[in-house]
């Protein structure tokens, strides 16, 4: 059966999509975080709009909101996440010490000396192993290498989003309309049809997975905390964060946390706290937080979710990290019409 015109034309848009994504990745993370933000927050300011308000000035209202909110949480947190990892990095040669003297040979593996876990080692075997590394790890070891024009750049990223979150939040629905003026009359319907589906699944899981994050970065970093980590808050929010796949956040974090607290405490009682903070957390988790918050409006399995991650991750980075579920969750909804298509079709009815 031959294809159509509009099929046609579906495809070479999506292709060219694709294509411009992975040629412009490097730059995307701003404008793909301020996307995201604008398409959250476009609720809050069309309710405020209820009230006769013009857009520009709820866009503002809601900005004035969510600064004194975040504000005063990066004026306490940032300092201690900055203490935090300079403790870490201070303390880097007693972790590896440790994994080397405690935590290999327990599992019955001694290291020769020649790959002994010392820091130029370490730093000499990354630098002959980044031309196989993938393409996150090239980007998080030229962050590092590069110092302070990568901060710089890091700076003037983080500075751009409220900037470009503040146009796309006030012209979103005009962005909307334009590309529904552009759909086919042939498929407008439908393709309104997918649209609803798509952005009631995308605006409930993205609101519960970011609560369901920030309130698993509380847990594990207040009960780190009260074990007398040292490093508690800067695991327990990298813990929280990754928490969007599946389990990762949970081994990640115990992983870290373990190591950190066998360096830092003598004896196994630490550990076992630590183990206990986390499985807290996951209890917590899937029985009250994702149930209550998420739910299964995504409708993925929990293997799906992983290899869209990371097949985000590794066609375009970082961003495509951040754009692998909610890609995902799109197609999903897809994949649903069409198979709900194809069992009202005769060649499926047909005996």
């Amino acid at each position: 059966m031959a294809m159509s015109s509009s099929v046609k034309v579906t495809l070479v848009v999506v292709a060219a999509a694709a294509a411009l994504l992975w040629l412009l990745g490097p730059i995307l993370m701003p404008f793909a975080v301020s996307a995201a933000l604008a398409y959250l927050g476009d609720p809050l300011v069309d309710r405020l709009q209820r009230y006769r308000m013009s857009r520009t000035f709820a866009v503002v209202l809601v900005f004035i909101a969510l600064s004194a909110v975040i504000l005063p949480a990066l004026v306490v947190l940032a300092p201690l996440l900055l203490d935090q990892i300079r403790t870490f990095v201070r303390h880097i040669p007693d972790y590896l010490a440790w994994i080397e003297n405690t935590g290999l040979p327990a599992i019955g593996i001694h290291l020769p000396p020649e790959l002994a876990l010392e820091p130029d080692n370490i730093k000499e075997t990354l630098a002959e192993n980044l031309p196989q590394a993938s393409g996150f790890a090239k980007a998080a070891f030229g962050l590092l290498s590069r110092g302070g024009s990568a901060l710089l750049v890091l700076l003037a990223s983080l500075l751009l989003i409220p900037v470009v979150t503040f146009y796309l939040l006030r012209d979103w629905d005009r962005l909307v309309a334009w590309v529904d003026s552009t759909l086919p009359a042939r498929n407008r319907e439908t393709v309104r049809q997918l649209a609803r589906e798509s952005d009631v699944v995308l605006a409930g899981f993205l609101r519960g997975q970011l609560l369901v994050m920030l309130s698993l970065s509380i847990i594990y970093s207040v009960g780190l905390s009260l074990i007398g980590l040292n490093l508690a808050l800067l695991i327990g929010i990298g813990a929280g964060l990754v928490s969007f796949v599946p389990y990762l956040g949970f081994i990640t974090g115990l992983l870290a946390a373990g190591i950190a607290v066998l360096a830092q405490m003598d004896g196994l009682t630490p550990l076992l706290w630590v183990f206990g903070v986390f499985m807290f957390g996951q209890v917590v988790e899937s029985m009250i937080l994702t149930p209550w918050l998420v739910g299964d409006r995504i409708g993925l399995h929990p293997v799906a979710v992983i290899f869209a991650v990371m097949a985000g991750g590794q066609l375009f980075g970082f961003v495509g990290v951040l754009l692998g579920l909610p890609v995902a969750a799109v197609v999903a909804v897809l994949l649903r019409h069409a198979m709900d298509r194809w069992r009202q079709s005769q060649a499926y009815l047909e005996p």
